[in-house]
């Protein structure tokens, strides 16, 4: 499909893409999740992250970091102004962070106690604990304008400082976003982008009908080939992982009269003989037809992942002297191990829209039956993961840059300093060791000391939170983003892609060769 067969102009992009996990509930606004910690398209962030995840202005002109880490000041232009011609002040993005920090969105602020005004290209954020991962929240959060916003209807309509203009917003079927010319950045080569939310196979069938420029396919598409297209694969840092509830039921209750603990997963070698038993390389094969790659600690691609921690798997053999060096035995024959009158049976849940999760816990049950243990999988909804998940393992996908997540993830303390919620810790891990190498991590300043604390936490040789020390989750892959798009479309250099994707991390890279001049 050459440009030419469409009725588009050249500088005009029609999008189907799963861009920021689909369709926003709440529209497009930062405060109520719309592309945290991604590209937004029409809000500014204070910075950004390059191709090489290094941190670059954006409305930021520079920073500073009081000694006790308690003080954010940051510096921004004073040559930009809202789509509206509003100019953009220190008081947006105080209101901005404010606002968010007083919602229920998908942005955690719970360590900063206010933003406050200095001047009109100054603010303060004032944190009640010392994080240094903090940098990370300046980087994710689209600012919005004091003057124009209503929670209930800005996310309709937005208004922002961005590369390009909200122009409509048609539900279940369509966004159009239109070329910002007063935008103070670099100023993109589309000057149109309409992205159509439709399923991955609809889209499919649309990009082969030549009504698309890009879009996003599933995995089984992979080898698939259309006249005048191109099918590029993104490699990201989305891992999959079961988490394993590291409790015995007990009969223990969360606040919610949730059940907490499972007598399978909370025994070690359970989670130590699957993690390291299992191939991950057939699972990727199989459920994800080649579209991915290992994935040993959820972190191994980032700078903060030990790879210390990373281990050869696929080794049934030692993996079964594990089980019955702890003491699990099939004493009856019935393929399926035992210990003290208990099975080696539990159940994995995915959420039953999410179909790569699916073919994984399939494709792993298959490959415990194995080891003599047997996995039941079943699809549920989030609501319903969200009373299961403290007692049954779960099909999770993670994948960012800030590694305030591992935190999360793994510090012991679920009601400690930091906001969890629902998912974080789900799994009640508490090890004194990590937890003070997560909180030293989280408090230094000095990156290279924070990274070697973050690796640390997953094995500083003699525990940590990676298989070779508690086995806490079991990580199989990072995912691979698979577009087809016009072979006459250049992307770029793609960022690595994170949790969602973000494909339009790059926007104005973008061209369409040929027509480099529009």
């Amino acid at each position: 499909m050459s440009f030419s067969s469409t009725s588009r102009a050249a500088d005009e992009l029609v999008a189907a893409v799963g861009v920021h996990g689909g369709e926003p509930e709440a529209g497009f606004d930062p405060i109520n999740k719309w592309a945290n910690g991604k590209e937004p398209l029409v809000q500014s962030t204070l910075f950004k992250r390059n191709n090489n995840v290094s941190l670059v202005n954006d409305l930021a002109t520079n920073y500073s970091v009081s000694d006790n880490g308690l003080k954010w000041t940051v510096k921004i232009r004073n040559d930009v102004k809202f789509h509206d011609g509003v100019p953009l002040t220190s008081k947006d993005v105080a209101f901005t962070f404010n606002t968010a920090a007083n919602s229920s969105g998908g942005l955690d602020l719970s360590m900063l106690e206010r933003a406050e005004v200095v001047d009109n290209t100054t603010v303060e954020f004032k944190l009640k604990d010392p994080q240094a991962t903090f940098i990370n929240k300046l980087v994710s959060l689209g600012i919005v304008p004091e003057h124009a916003y209503n929670n209930a209807t800005y996310g309709q309509k937005p208004i922002g400082s961005g590369p390009y203009k909200f122009v409509q917003w048609n539900k279940g079927q369509q966004a159009i976003f239109e070329i910002n010319p007063d935008y103070y950045g670099q100023k993109p080569y589309f000057k149109k982008i309409t992205i159509l939310f439709m399923s991955s196979d609809t889209a499919f069938a649309a990009a082969k009908a030549g009504k698309v420029d890009i879009a996003e396919i599933p995995v089984s598409f992979a080898n698939q080939t259309v006249d005048g297209m191109k099918i590029v694969s993104l490699d990201s840092v989305d891992a999959r992982g079961i988490n394993f509830p590291m409790q015995p039921d007990t009969g223990k209750k969360t606040e919610n009269n949730y059940t907490i603990g499972n007598n399978v997963t909370s025994d070690a070698a359970i989670r130590k003989a699957l993690n390291i038993g299992i191939d991950r390389q057939v699972l990727i094969n199989g459920a994800l037809n080649g579209q991915g790659n290992e994935e040993f600690t959820g972190v191994d691609k980032l700078p903060f992942g030990n790879k210390e921690a990373v281990f050869e798997d696929g080794k049934m053999e030692e993996a079964k002297k594990i089980l019955t060096g702890g003491g699990w035995k099939d004493t009856d024959g019935d393929g399926i191990v035992e210990k003290n009158g208990i099975k080696a049976e539990f159940t994995i849940l995915y959420p039953s829209d999410r179909q790569e999760r699916q073919a994984l816990a399939v494709s792993l049950s298959e490959e415990a039956k194995k080891l003599g243990i047997k996995i039941n999988v079943e699809g549920k909804s989030w609501n319903q993961i969200d009373s299961l998940v403290y007692s049954n393992p779960v099909v999770f996908g993670y994948g960012s840059l800030d590694p305030t997540d591992v935190y999360l993830r793994y510090y012991g303390i679920r009601s400690g300093k930091g906001k969890f919620s629902k998912y974080d810790n789900a799994i009640f891990y508490n090890n004194s060791i990590v937890n003070t190498h997560l909180r030293n991590a989280m408090t230094n300043f000095n990156q290279n000391t924070a990274n070697k604390d973050w690796k640390l936490a997953a094995w500083d040789g003699t525990t940590g939170y990676s298989q070779k020390g508690d086995a806490t989750w079991l990580w199989i892959a990072t995912l691979k983003y698979l577009y087809i798009m016009d072979e006459d479309l250049d992307i770029g250099t793609p960022k690595i892609q994170p949790h969602g994707a973000d494909i339009f991390g790059n926007i104005y890279e973008w061209k369409r060769k040929g027509n480099e001049t529009i």
